[in-house]
């Protein structure tokens, strides 16, 4: 599986879905952007020791000779989370400038699962266009937008929502969340 992780806040979504991989197991393939970098000393305890240490294999954002940018690169799929509007875009037009982009046009062309966790609000007209054009393209939007009716009590509660709903999109069984249960059943 291939993780890229862009500058919007919420990379605790991060740390918990490469958790969640290493425990399944699935392989992973991490990809953190400059803005990323930028975000994880404010968020992450050990910084972005903590997203690294969860991670198989880790490349940098610059390298675009890396295996994952290519087709011929067996990976089951890519989850971008937290995904940027800036990356939210490139996906949405196809623009690879970066290994997170070019990673994310692979995926699409292979016809692979994408999933894009955007975590920003409220959206823009930009964005919300942005949105239909992955989701166009054939990417699933997941916003970060726990749901309540587990009776989350933790912000891990409400992490492990989003993640359950990743790992779902992805074919990955999880007990990472509770699931819907119908109260007059």
């Amino acid at each position: 599986m291939v993780v890229g992780v862009t500058g919007g806040s919420g990379l605790v979504y991060a740390l918990d879905l490469l958790r969640s991989l290493r425990a399944a197991p699935v392989e992973t393939h991490l990809v953190v952007s400059s803005g990323a970098r930028q975000v994880a000393p404010t968020e992450l305890d050990e910084g972005l020791a903590a997203l690294e240490a969860l991670a198989d294999h880790v490349h940098k954002d610059a390298d675009l000779g890396a295996p994952i940018a290519s087709g011929s690169f067996r990976a089951h799929g890519m989850v971008i989370v937290p995904c940027s509007a800036g990356t939210l875009a490139k996906v949405a037009v196809g623009f690879t400038d970066t290994l997170i982009a070019r990673a994310a046009h692979v995926t699409l062309k292979e016809r692979r699962r994408l999933v894009l966790v955007v975590r920003e609000a409220p959206y823009s007209r930009p964005m919300l266009q942005n949105m239909l054009a992955a989701n166009d393209a054939g990417a699933v939007v997941l916003p970060a937008s726990p749901g309540f009716y587990q009776r989350p009590r933790t912000l891990d509660d409400l992490v492990g929502g989003i993640t359950a709903r990743v790992l779902d999109q992805l074919g990955i069984e999880n007990r990472r969340s509770p699931r819907w249960k119908d109260p007059d059943a």
